[in-house]
C-alpha cells in the first residue's frame, strides 16, 4: 500500500511539479489527514534524479504549509470564534475560556506554533488555537514557517539521501519523529525554565 502511495505521490509530483508540492503540503497542513511523511521524501527523491530543485521543492512544501496553516487559522478565527462566542455556553465554553486562550497565545503563542509545527497530528491543529485566539499575523507567520522550513527540509533530505528505497523512508521518518519529539521536550523545558526565571525576575524588582 505504502509502495503505491509513494509511486502515485512521485507520479503527481512530477507531472504537477512545484505546485503539486505547494497543493499536497496546503492539504496536509490543514485538516486533510495526508502525511508530509509521504510527499516530501519522494520531492527529494526527484531532486536526486535531477528533476526538480532542491531548494524550490523545500520553499514550495514550506509555502504550502503556511497556505494550509492559514486556512485553519482564518476558519477558527472568522467561523468557529463566532460560533464559539454565540453558542459556546452550551457546550460549557465560556467568555473566560477564550480569555484564558487569548492571553496564554498572547504569552506563550511563538514556542506553541514552532513546537506545533514539528509534531505529528498537533502540526494539523495548531492553527485553530492560533485562530481563535486572533494571535499576531507577523508571528503566527514567522514561526509557522520556520517550523515548517525545518520539517520539510529534513523529510526532503531524507528522500534525497534514501532514494526511492520505501522501507528506508518509513523507518528514518519514523525516527526523526522520534528525535523532534526529544529535541521538542528539551526546547519546551528550556523554555518554562527561562520564563519562570524571567517572570521571578520582575517579581523581585517589583
Amino acid at each position: 500500500m505504502l509502495h503505491e502511495v509513494i509511486n502515485w505521490l512521485v507520479t503527481t509530483i512530477g507531472a504537477m511539479g512545484y505546485i503539486g508540492i505547494f497543493l499536497l503540503m496546503a492539504l496536509e497542513s490543514s485538516v486533510v489527514p495526508i502525511p508530509s511523511e509521504i510527499i516530501m521524501p519522494p520531492a527529494g527523491y526527484l531532486v536526486q534524479q535531477g528533476k526538480m530543485s532542491m531548494t524550490l521543492v523545500i520553499l514550495s512544501g514550506t509555502l504550502g504549509s503556511l497556505f494550509g496553516a492559514y486556512l485553519n487559522y482564518f476558519a477558527a478565527h472568522y467561523l468557529g470564534r463566532p460560533l464559539l462566542l454565540k453558542y459556546g455556553r452550551y457546550v460549557f465554553i465560556t467568555e473566560e475560556h477564550f480569555r484564558r486562550v487569548e492571553d496564554y497565545f498572547a504569552s506563550h503563542g511563538e514556542i506553541s506554533t514552532f513546537i506545533g509545527r514539528l509534531l505529528p497530528v498537533i502540526r494539523h491543529l495548531i492553527s485553530l488555537p492560533a485562530g481563535l485566539a486572533g494571535m499576531s499575523h507577523i508571528k503566527f507567520s514567522i514561526y509557522t514557517l520556520l517550523g515548517a522550513f525545518i520539517w520539510v527540509s529534513i523529510l526532503t533530505w531524507i528522500g534525497y539521501l534514501l532514494g526511492h528505497n520505501e522501507d528506508l523512508i518509513k523507518q528514518y521518518s519514523h525516527q526523526v519523529i522520534i528525535d523532534v519529539l526529544a529535541a521538542s521536550v528539551v526546547l519546551v523545558t528550556a523554555y518554562i525554565f527561562l520564563h519562570r526565571r524571567k517572570l521571578a525576575r520582575i517579581r523581585a524588582e517589583e
